[in-house]
């Protein structure tokens, strides 16, 4: 009787263990290993000088990783706000009772379907400056008079990136705003209606703090996913031209694996991991029901 209760005792470790245990080893062995790097001067292989807080000292200094924080921090303002302001949009116009809603929820929740690959070579064809479509369809309407170097001018490469980010990344948000949407009361709104209250209201006042959870975590983790992007910044412009697209993933990624600073990129990346935690920290303050 004892040993059948002591493994029934054990029943529930042994459920959660696969998934403990997967994810010992691809988050938390990575995590703990990057920060260990991060302590040495090595190429990885035979080579381990201990620096100590050597390049987290030169990467707070660094004005070039200073410059890749702040294009960062641009990148995630916009692109966020951006996947709200068309999740919104959209979820609303498709909770409401029109026709073909089913297709036009099948349509614009495409973009996130595609993996980035596709997205960042698609749009690198689309806004290619000799041959893309974009410009052969401005020439053709006489909107300008000579092609535009889309991803390959300064002024318009980053704007382009962010663009295709929104578009990439907003049905993720549509469709968790949507669910949230359809699960408040329809009376609510038709008593806010009653008592005079107008759509702006009826959205501030029911809408916003029924969402306040789901709005909550989508935010957290939009912004983190954003604010770590590398694959469409990197295929479409690869930081450049300059470095008016170095996000802080590409600055890492260049110095790791382009100049094999394996320390500094891991003391970098350090950085990054506290401010993505705080990230979650800041808005679970600010979003809190108290």
């Amino acid at each position: 009787m004892g040993k059948r209760k002591k493994a029934l005792s054990l029943t529930p470790y042994a459920f959660v263990a696969p998934a403990a245990i997967t994810l010992a080893l691809l988050v938390v062995y990575p995590i703990v290993y990057g920060i260990y790097i991060s302590f040495f001067n090595t190429n990885l292989v035979n080579k381990w000088k201990f620096v100590g807080l050597d390049y987290y000292i030169k990467a707070f200094t660094d004005s070039s990783f200073h410059h890749s924080l702040w294009m960062t921090v641009i990148f995630t303002a916009v692109v966020v706000a951006g996947h709200f302001i068309l999740g919104f949009i959209f979820a609303s116009i498709l909770n409401k009772p029109i026709r073909f809603k089913t297709f036009f929820r099948g349509i614009l929740i495409i973009p996130w379907l595609f993996p980035d690959v596709v997205v960042a070579y698609l749009f690198k064809w689309i806004m290619n400056t000799q041959g893309g479509i974009l410009n052969a369809l401005l020439l053709h309407f006489h909107f300008i008079s000579e092609p535009i170097g889309w991803l390959t001018t300064s002024a318009t490469a980053f704007p382009c990136v962010m663009f295709v980010s929104i578009w990439k990344g907003y049905p993720l948000v549509m469709i968790q705003i949507l669910a949230g949407i359809q699960t408040i009361n329809t009376d609510m709104y038709e008593a806010a209606s009653i008592d005079g209250a107008n759509a702006w209201q009826r959205f501030h006042y029911i809408t916003i703090p029924a969402l306040k959870p789901i709005l909550t975590t989508i935010l957290i983790l939009d912004t983190v996913w954003v604010f770590k992007q590398f694959t469409l910044p990197w295929l479409m412009t690869a930081g450049g031209p300059g470095s008016s697209t170095m996000v802080s993933a590409i600055e890492i990624y260049k110095n790791a694996f382009s100049y094999f600073k394996y320390g500094y990129a891991s003391a970098q990346s350090v950085y990054i991991l506290v401010i993505c935690y705080l990230i979650g920290v800041v808005f679970r303050r600010l979003m809190r029901d108290d």
